[in-house]
């Protein structure tokens, strides 16, 4: 029965965010209420709410403070040459501003971090988005494309958990992972360019200037002190950020201070700038603990081990010798209703001592489970694809839709890949 619902209420969730029949923050709250009740868990659910709640607040806390920081950074100018750049080697061509957003998150998102890499994207093309016309939920796609492949950087998440899953040495899973990693940031690019040339052909080429593009932005000197205080401040909190000086809440919050020290100096100032960017705050930190409740109940009724016991029985004696090539197109699935922790710690091991036994190396797993990650981040156990709909506005359940096929094309892309140089082998 706790199987049955398993499946029910992440097809029923799915279900009513995808046909808008509820928005994705009420039925993160309600839905799995519901189940949980029927499951029996009834007089726990408070208990496994808080929990999920304590397990989200750090990324509620980053996110917010995240938002506030490049917020502020955009009103102050920081990227305004930035965008002159791009708006130069642009010159106003839809196809040229979608290649150019994938080319910045594949640069961007060499810290490993999807929040990160949204912010300064999005602050740096959406201008020359609105005033061309181009949908934005192309720059969603785009973007969640971008990150799904830098995310396997040794220092992401995922990549650590799959080398200490498998026990294989961090270098060596690196260097396997390199080409295909460079095969995924390929289809990234090809995409790009298809879905600009499908802007292109709707729009056409727009004509567009810089003062257009920077209405509204503060008037920036590359020599102000001020812009250079910014620039090495972004700087410092990037490299803080690769090098796990501290926890991400925290400097995300000493950043923001300094930078409100600095650019705004005076209490109205502060305030106003706080105002200004407090719906974008709110639209993703409420998605981000309503989510708190989703996984509290997930983990705390035994749903994800159900779900993870159940599609392991469900493979067959004879998928043996494939188990790598299953592993790659059921990390699709597998992270995207599990969380990294319960795939990587829970289902991966059980899946590598079968395949051992068919002469499958841990390595050879630890590569099949990360090519999945693409899709992983269309998960609704992801923060910062909730960030990403809120700073572009768009629907989460539109996004759902749209970006499914790309992402999944990015893991078959990487899957042919990793066959084709011989990290993934099929054995017959």
């Amino acid at each position: 029965m706790l199987i049955f619902l398993s499946y029910a209420m992440i097809v029923c969730f799915m279900y009513l965010i995808m046909s808008k029949r509820l928005s994705p923050l009420v039925a993160l709250l309600l839905v799995p209420i519901v189940f949980g009740c029927l499951a029996g868990f009834a007089p726990q659910l408070g208990g496994m709410m808080y929990d999920g709640l304590k397990m989200l607040a750090p990324t509620g806390i980053m996110l917010t403070f995240a938002i506030l920081y490049f917020c502020l950074m955009t009103d102050a100018g920081l990227f305004n040459p930035l965008i002159k750049v791009i708006l130069r080697l642009v010159k106003g061509d839809p196809r040229k501003i979608v290649v150019g957003t994938a080319v910045l998150g594949l640069c961007v998102g060499l810290d490993g971090d999807g929040a990160t890499t949204y912010i300064i994207a999005t602050a740096a093309f959406l201008p020359l988005y609105r005033l061309t016309g181009i949908r934005l939920q192309v720059m969603a796609t785009v973007l969640l494309m971008s990150i799904g492949v830098m995310n396997i950087l040794p220092w992401g998440g995922p990549f650590s958990r799959a080398a200490s899953a498998m026990h294989v040495d961090i270098t060596e899973l690196f260097v396997s992972m390199v080409p295909i990693m460079l095969a995924g940031a390929v289809w990234v690019l090809f995409a790009a360019w298809w879905l600009g040339r499908m802007e292109f052909r709707r729009l056409g080429k727009v004509s567009i200037s810089e003062e257009e593009v920077l209405k509204g932005y503060a008037h920036i000197r590359l020599g102000d002190p001020r812009f250079l205080f910014n620039v090495v401040l972004t700087i410092a909190l990037i490299t803080c950020m690769m090098i796990s000086l501290m926890p991400l809440p925290i400097l995300f919050m000493i950043a923001f201070g300094l930078a409100c020290l600095v650019n705004f100096p005076s209490i109205k100032q502060q305030k106003e700038v706080i105002a200004r960017h407090a719906d974008n705050v709110m639209a993703v930190t409420l998605l981000i603990f309503a989510a708190g409740i989703f996984v509290g109940i997930m983990g705390g009724t035994g749903m994800v081990k159900a779900i993870s016991d159940n599609l392991i029985a469900l493979l067959p004696q004879q998928s043996g010798p494939y188990l790598s090539v299953i592993t790659a197109l059921l990390s699709m699935p597998f992270t995207y209703v599990l969380s990294n922790d319960a795939f990587y710690f829970g289902v991966l091991p059980i899946w590598a001592q079968t395949a051992a036994h068919y002469g499958i190396d841990a390595k050879e797993m630890a590569i099949a489970s990360l090519i999945g990650q693409p899709v992983h981040l269309l998960s609704p156990l992801v923060a910062s694809t909730y960030l990403l709909c809120g700073l572009l506005d768009i629907d989460y359940g539109d996004n759902q839709r749209v970006s499914l096929k790309w992402t999944v094309g990015t893991v078959m892309v990487m899957l042919l890949a990793a066959i084709a140089i011989g990290a993934i082998t099929v054995i017959n």
